[in-house]
């Protein structure tokens, strides 16, 4: 605790909870209230008129986010700030730090570690609840992990050959594997030894996971295909069905 009290600037929209944290600073020796504000205009005033070390903020006053004002409102008299907020949006405390915030406090936390926030701030140090970081780093793991999943599929996309995806396709329209090996013009054998290779390269187990893998990732909708006359209608004879998105081309 230092020898010369903190002065604290509370700039809260609320009158009761204003009250509240006013009876709450006051109790402590090493804490002066030297001002209060509602708004942001109210807050350059306090800033001009009492210079004080902290500004204790809340994040929303009314329809405007404190947010908005912050960073300029410390340049003002050199100060430190510390924001309460009762949400725990990632973008806020984002947000609140990039301008200037150095602690963020829960208001569901316990008066006591307000006391602790203002003197560590005030100290130099950073502050923010425990409940908030924690929340914000399970978004960030849970994004990061996401994140991750869906390069590692990317990349087992990008292993496929043009013929592979095109196979993928047709797997997705529900073919067996005597049919698919008719629309490939190959033999079943052949047409096995494709679908072990996507298998391989997709990570999945069967036919059917692999179609649902296709509708999850966008792989089920075919490409047209550079076919002669002969062909295609080979293709749509033994599929036995009219695809709109093949296109019979002469060479």
């Amino acid at each position: 605790m230092t020898s010369t009290p903190i002065r604290v600037c509370i700039i809260e929209d609320h009158a009761i909870v204003r009250a509240g944290l006013r009876m709450l600073l006051a109790s402590q020796p090493g804490i002066e209230v030297v001002g209060e504000a509602v708004d942001r205009k109210g807050a350059f005033e306090v800033a001009e008129r009492e210079c004080p070390n902290l500004f204790l903020v809340d994040i929303q006053l009314g329809s405007e986010s404190a947010i908005d004002f912050l960073e300029e409102l410390l340049k003002r008299c050199n100060a430190s700030a510390i924001l309460l907020t009762g949400t725990d949006k990632e973008d806020q405390i984002q947000r609140g730090i990039e301008a200037g915030a150095s602690g963020l406090v829960f208001k569901g936390e316990n008066p006591e570690v307000l006391i602790r926030a203002i003197e560590r701030v005030h100290a130099g140090e950073a502050w923010f609840s425990r409940s908030l970081l924690s929340s914000a780093l399970l978004r960030l793991r849970t994004v990061r992990s996401n994140r991750v999943n869906t390069d590692v599929e990317v990349t087992k996309i990008a292993n496929l050959t043009g013929r592979e995806r095109e196979i993928v396709a047709l797997v997705s329209t529900g073919l067996n594997r005597k049919r698919l090996a008719e629309s490939l013009f190959v033999s079943e054998a052949t047409g096995r030894n494709h679908l072990t290779s996507i298998f391989g390269k997709l990570d999945v187990a069967s036919q059917f996971e692999l179609v649902f893998y296709a509708q999850r990732h966008g792989l089920d909708k075919r490409p047209a295909s550079k076919l002669t006359v002969a062909q295609g209608a080979q293709l749509i004879v033994g599929d036995r069905l009219s695809r709109p998105d093949v296109r019979l081309l002469t060479c």
